[in-house]
């Protein structure tokens, strides 16, 4: 296979379009349709649907284009190393739930990044991104959640994407909510004291092949009437501090962020569902240094905020 047609495709399905990628390439657009076209043949798929608003790839060429792009991002880095005598660079890139535990984990890790070049990816995100993360763009590890009743679907998953997993931990969600919510009143807070109050929730639960209405309707509190989706963790904290109608399950809070903003987290003794936060990666993957030293706060961190590791 020719890497200068991989390139050439890249650069149509960024571009969108043959004559704008034409221009990036410093080659005439027959030229480069020819190209594409001869790549076509040699594969034995359509990469691109030739239409009115442009070039656009097809699932194949999708799953072609990821792949030829990390491709190429392998080869530069290859040549900065070998040719260009380009100095050693830490890369790291892990992709996981929203979660405090897992952000105090990383925050620590950043404290130890090497003093020479490094780039560090950390993406907050569902399980699904986690997933095509993992297999179709270049991140190195993942974190996915899953209630423990889903677990089997997703471990069917992980096998058909060719994905070892580890279990991190298990746990049940927490209630966190402002020190003025009327929550804080309660010796005991049940279901039914959530009623009249405001859940925070994530806007994009996702658990494989299961239809994504039901997947909202198991992870949402069904008394509670009024509702906010979110799509960061930063928000929901947010609306934590800042207005005491509002909740949200969570896994942990450190007592620094709780002190801090005015938070604080209790149990519900009737909501004691278990969830698993399990650590995926490629099958042929082999951990590096970077990726061992933040496997170590992460048993740190689950050390500290539920009292078990893996």
């Amino acid at each position: 296979m020719n890497i200068l047609h991989m390139k050439y495709a890249v650069e149509v399905a960024r571009a969108g379009s043959l004559s704008k990628a034409a221009e990036v390439l410093f080659i005439a657009q027959p030229n480069l349709s020819k190209a594409i076209k001869d790549l076509e043949g040699e594969l034995g798929i359509t990469i691109f649907e030739r239409t009115s608003k442009g070039m656009i790839p097809t699932a194949q060429g999708r799953d072609f284009i990821n792949s030829a792009d990390r491709i190429l991002r392998e080869i530069r880095d290859l040549e900065n190393l070998y040719i260009h005598g380009a100095p050693e660079r830490e890369r790291f890139a892990i992709s996981v739930p929203r979660a405090s535990y897992i952000s105090a984990a990383f925050t620590r890790f950043s404290k130890h990044i090497s003093p020479n070049e490094a780039e560090i990816f950390y993406m907050e995100t569902n399980p699904h991104r986690t997933i095509a993360n993992i297999t179709d763009e270049d991140y190195r590890l993942g974190i996915v959640r899953t209630s423990v009743t889903h677990e089997p679907l997703f471990l069917d998953a992980f096998a058909e994407k060719r994905l070892c997993h580890e279990e991190l931990v298990t746990f049940h969600f927490r209630l966190a909510f402002s020190k003025e919510s009327p929550l804080a009143k309660l010796d005991e807070i049940t279901l039914a004291d959530l009623a009249p109050l405001i859940e925070i929730a994530h806007a994009d639960p996702f658990v494989p092949t299961v239809p994504f209405v039901n997947v909202l309707r198991d992870e949402i509190t069904p008394i509670t009437k009024r509702r906010i989706y979110v799509f960061e963790r930063g928000s929901s904290i947010d609306l934590l501090s800042g207005n005491p109608e509002t909740y949200m399950w969570v896994t942990s809070i450190p007592p620094r962020v709780m002190g801090h903003l005015g938070i604080e987290m209790r149990e519900c003794a009737e909501n004691m569902r278990p969830y698993k936060d399990i650590l995926i990666y490629r099958s042929n993957y082999r951990f590096t240094d970077i990726d061992v030293r933040f496997i170590k706060e992460l048993d740190a961190e689950i050390e500290t905020a539920f009292g078990s590791g893996k």
